[in-house]
């Protein structure tokens, strides 16, 4: 009896068949971490052949990136700093995903991570994009030799796994954060065992994650005489959204209180709570749109804060009134600005300092007694500045070369990835940013060089005010370098 030859064409059929039902079953069965992509995925953008990474290479620059535009501040204190002004520095702001405190708001640590492990993934790397809608990458973006994480919760969150993510990756590249160093910093006018406080002013993402408390009661051991430190923490919810421009945060065009606001108001409760009893304590500003409510000056209601100023007013008060319900809490000795937005706007924390430690009630100074007369605000930057020089030369990396280089990168959203929920403003929606999940391995963003196409021009005229050296050198790259010769003349950044 003759058997019947099974027919090719099912039998391929029902291979691809099984084929596809394996890559479905799979896909929906599990997640697949950036690190697989990154490290063993060939096939994948994220892939970088770590085998062939340029080992020990002095010549290479040093890698710095941010969740926004906040980190120019330490780049700015880098460059200045005696034993670095030679060296060459690539910097990235993942701009479409800030900020990055409020995913652990959102109950969303992994994806923060993940956001952090492709930020790493992109200064090793050397693809970028020249638009949100480009279709192909460039390829001769230079790799690092060093990295810096110029984000204080991006550090807290994610540094040891950075570290441990590099060591499996076979790459000896050193890896700085802001923490250590800030807390460092808070101790600079304290004499041994002098007692005192010290106020962390943060993101919620770094409050929640405990990270600075550690760090200052690790850095206070050092020296074998335990200063007696009160640790205050106030998440400053909103300054480093408002001072990046973010939607959620202002609106500089809102003559009334608006929809999709996520600041504190009088509705709020927590540390978003705008207590209207402590009125005169927050000296709002409430000329020009900087302060947006319902009804009268005098007794308004449906409040929501509109500029960076006011912001910082209402973190300040929230902050010492929290000092002032402590029993025995000694005066405030150290500010630090944990977050790298914040330096930006020292001046405006000084002087909110010194209005308040002025401030009187019925002749009663509310505030004094709480704040020390030589309180230092901390900038973690300078530390950072002295602990990256400590690294390339203790490794041997300073650069010989008289050829500085300087790129300045940031992430868009994708506009070719169909599942971005993208406003018309062209930024991610705010539940879309937060509620996305970890391990979809999808490119939500592309990063591209800065231009006045990548970065809101309030921010680039904020920047070339407060830190003008830095700004010069994004307008060289932009003007100057092959990176950025596709940019039209309108897209380009120039130097004041």
């Amino acid at each position: 009896m003759l058997m019947k030859q099974p027919d090719k064409h099912n039998t391929a059929t029902i291979i691809i068949s099984l084929f596809v039902v394996i890559l479905i079953l799979s896909g929906c069965s599990g997640k697949r971490d950036i690190r697989e992509s990154i490290l063993r995925d060939k096939g994948s953008f994220y892939y970088i052949d770590t085998e062939n990474y340029p080992e020990a290479d002095a010549s290479l620059p040093v890698g710095i990136f941010d969740s926004g535009t906040g980190g120019l501040s330490v780049l700015a204190d880098i460059i200045k700093y005696p034993g670095l002004t030679e060296e060459s520095y690539i910097y990235m702001g993942d701009l479409a995903n800030m900020p990055y405190g409020s995913y652990a708001m959102e109950n969303n640590t992994p994806l923060l991570i993940e956001h952090v492990l492709k930020d790493v993934q992109f200064l090793l790397g050397n693809r970028y994009y020249r638009s949100g809608n480009s279709k192909h990458f460039q390829s001769g973006k230079e790799h690092v030799k060093a990295i810096v994480i110029a984000c204080n919760t991006a550090t807290a969150y994610a540094i040891d796994t950075i570290k441990k993510f590099l060591k499996d990756a076979g790459l000896d590249i050193g890896v700085i954060g802001v923490i250590e160093a800030g807390a460092r910093g808070a101790f600079s006018n304290f004499s041994p065992g002098e007692e005192g406080s010290i106020a962390i002013m943060a993101t919620d993402g770094t409050v929640r994650s405990g990270a600075y408390p550690e760090a200052v009661r690790r850095v206070d051991l050092e020296d074998d005489l335990e200063e007696a430190v009160n640790i205050f923490q106030q998440a400053g919810i909103g300054i480093a959204e408002a001072i990046d421009e973010s939607p959620e945060a202002i609106d500089r065009n809102a003559t009334k209180p608006r929809n999709g606001y996520k600041g504190p108001s009088d509705t709020g409760s927590g540390v978003m709570k705008i207590d209207t009893s402590l009125w005169e304590r927050y000296d709002f500003d409430l000329d020009n749109g900087a302060l947006l409510f319902d009804g009268e000056a005098d007794a308004p209601y449906n409040i929501q804060l509109n500029s960076v100023e006011n912001y910082i007013a209402f973190h300040i008060v929230s902050l010492l009134e929290m000092i002032r319900a402590t029993p025995g809490a000694p005066p405030l000795n150290s500010i630090i600005l944990a977050c790298t937005h914040y330096p930006f706007y020292s001046d405006t924390f000084k002087s909110e300092i010194s209005r308040l430690k002025e401030y009187s009630e019925k002749g009663e100074y509310i505030y004094r007694s709480l704040i020390a007369d030589d309180l230092t605000i901390v900038n973690p930057a300078t530390e950072v500045a002295k602990e990256l020089y400590t690294l390339l030369l203790t490794e041997n990396l300073l650069s010989s070369s008289l050829a500085r280089d300087y790129e300045f990168y940031v992430s868009v959203p994708n506009q070719l990835n169909r599942n971005n929920a993208i406003r018309t403003d062209g930024t991610f929606t705010y539940e879309y940013k937060y509620g996305r999940k970890a391990g979809e391995d999808r490119e939500y963003v592309k990063v591209v060089p800065f231009s006045r196409a990548s970065i809101p021009d309030d921010i680039l005229s904020r920047l070339s005010v407060q830190i003008p050296e830095v700004y010069d050198l994004m307008a060289d790259f932009d003007c100057n370098n092959t990176r950025t010769e596709f940019l039209r003349e309108e897209e380009r950044i120039f130097a004041k």
